[in-house]
């Protein structure tokens, strides 16, 4: 009896995909949005509108994005590195202008900005041992970030209840800032976990391991 064909490999989706067309959508906004929220020194109310529309365009990109990709298997290399720098870049676009016109104290922005390009560089510095996927904490992270930078990119001195506004927007900065700290602590001692008890990591203790018993043999 005549054993069935194997079935043909499914073949790995082109970069060139609706998925990483919204990335890069997301990367060319990042300028855009720099640009509308340093205008006037960010007391132009009309452009403050407009840079949160461009903010909030790009923030929904990044859900969308991820959703093409995981529905239809549009998962690609390309698209694993440039979706979290896009991210990355939104985020620091935003706490650097941000800071710049006097919204958001400089030491918070350093800290957020330091975790999110740290833990990044983390995630490729581990890549070998195994891949550190978003946990709960990071999503909620993101929630709070996207929410924060928003409600301060917001031009609030030209609304009525600005008082309350800006309340809100401090209070989801703050648990903002704590989500993205502790979260951070966390991702870095899974890192180091993962380096030391991956299977490469294991087997590479191992190989020693042999090699140093076999040269105290006589």
């Amino acid at each position: 009896m005549s054993e069935r064909p194997s079935p043909v490999a499914r073949m790995a989706p082109s970069a060139w995909n609706i998925a990483n067309g919204l990335t890069i959508l997301r990367l060319l906004l990042v300028p855009v949005f720099g640009w509308l929220l340093l205008w006037g020194d960010g007391q132009d109310a009309a452009t403050r509108w407009w840079a949160f529309a461009v903010f909030a365009v790009a923030m929904v990109t990044d859900r969308i994005d991820g959703d093409i990709a995981r529905s239809r298997g549009l998962i690609t290399d390309f698209g694993k590195v440039a979706d979290p720098i896009a991210d990355k870049a939104l985020v620091t676009m935003a706490l650097v202008g941000l800071s710049m016109i006097g919204e958001i104290p400089w030491w918070i922005t350093v800290v957020i900005i330091v975790r999110e390009w740290g833990i990044t560089a983390m995630r490729f510095w581990v890549i070998r041992h195994g891949v550190m996927a978003a946990g709960r904490g990071g999503k909620v992270k993101t929630l709070l970030q996207a929410l924060a930078l928003g409600f301060f990119v917001i031009p609030r001195f030209s609304l009525p209840l600005s008082g309350a506004l800006d309340a809100v927007a401090w209070f989801t900065l703050v648990a903002a800032l704590v989500v993205t700290v502790v979260t951070g602590v966390d991702y870095a001692v899974d890192a180091f976990r993962l380096r030391r008890t991956s299977p490469r990591a294991l087997a590479k203790k191992a190989a020693r391991a042999a090699a140093r018993d076999d040269s105290l043999d006589p």
